[in-house]
């Protein structure tokens, strides 16, 4: 059931087909573990219609509660207020908010200025890069289908960030890399629970509610930052001992099969093949990243002659 919905959103990465729409019950439950980096900063949405976007709504909302400075929120040609317009505007809007000026508390349309763009909103037009220039931290769910791209813009900029993407990213030599030298790394949800998509989408994790379309526990959808998180300061309690029965060698490298992350042995000092999900859980202090699913082959890694899912080769430190 899963798999089905992940292909799904694996298609249409491949197809330019971006518009899965993150939920407010996921944004406040991964933004909450920030509210120390927010206070006096500028946040950047530039993937995001302002007036529909749930980053907006949670910003725009906090804006007092987590001491901004200042909100931006920019998109891709769209000046309507259906979720999924296609895009078909060829200039595009952003708004700048600043707080709350009346005693509502609440944000309203005579408080969020409204400014035309001259061009189509592409977070890489020369004018959303000159609004990036102003940002402290940028929050959005960028284009899949860019994710190298925006990643690398970020990464240029010398950017703050927490973003949305497929986990199927890690695999890319790019972000990879990034990882491997601790420029970028996951957040503290492991999973996004539910997405928004469009009228014409179908999978079986698809459900509707109040007559709009949703899927719900797509496993591949996570959250990367370069904000400090904590759990990058917890060292894994390893409990295991090796013993080479239970951790067999792989056929292409010099290295060992530990096919859980919880089973990584104490007392073994070399290089060890570990499941994706152990980046939920890596301290730098602790491991060494060496590389990525390859054996000395260049093919995937391999025991008896079979072909295992992605692994990360690791180095205990200590």
């Amino acid at each position: 059931m899963a798999t089905d919905s992940n292909n799904k959103l694996h298609k249409a990465m491949k197809n330019k087909n971006d518009e899965f729409y993150t939920q407010l019950a996921d944004i406040e439950n991964e933004l909450r573990h920030y509210r120390e980096y927010f206070k006096d900063k500028v946040v950047f949405c530039n993937c995001d219609d302002p007036r529909v976007s749930n980053f907006f709504h949670y910003f725009s909302y906090n804006f007092e509660y987590l001491g901004l400075k200042k909100l931006i929120t920019t998109c891709y040609k769209n000046q309507n207020m259906n979720l999924f317009s296609q895009n078909k505007n060829e200039r595009a809007i952003y708004l700048e908010y600043t707080g709350v000026k009346g005693n509502n508390k609440i944000p309203d349309m005579n408080e969020i200025g409204i400014k035309a763009l001259n061009g189509d909103g592409d977070f890489r037009s020369e004018e959303c890069i000159e609004l990036l220039k102003q940002a402290d931290i940028v929050v959005t769910n960028p284009p899949f289908s860019l994710f190298r791209e925006y990643v690398s813009q970020l990464i240029d900029y010398d950017k703050k960030f927490i973003i949305v993407g497929a986990k199927t990213a890690i695999g890319y030599k790019e972000i990879f890399k990034l990882i491997k030298e601790n420029k970028i790394w996951l957040g503290y949800t492991p999973k996004l629970k539910t997405f928004r998509v469009p009228d014409d989408y179908e999978g079986n994790l698809m459900v509707i509610e109040n007559g709009v379309k949703y899927v719900k526990n797509v496993g591949n959808v996570g959250w990367f930052t370069n904000l400090d998180v904590k759990y990058r300061h917890n060292d894994l309690i390893l409990y295991k001992k090796y013993n080479e029965k239970e951790y067999p060698k792989y056929d292409n490298y010099d290295a060992i099969e530990v096919s859980r992350t919880s089973d990584i042995p104490l007392d073994y000092d070399g290089i060890m093949g570990v499941p994706i999900t152990f980046l939920e859980k890596y301290n730098p202090n602790q491991f060494e990243i060496i590389r990525f699913r390859k054996g000395n082959d260049n093919k995937d890694l391999s025991i008896n002659g079979k072909y295992l899912f992605s692994r990360i080769l690791i180095r205990r430190k200590k």
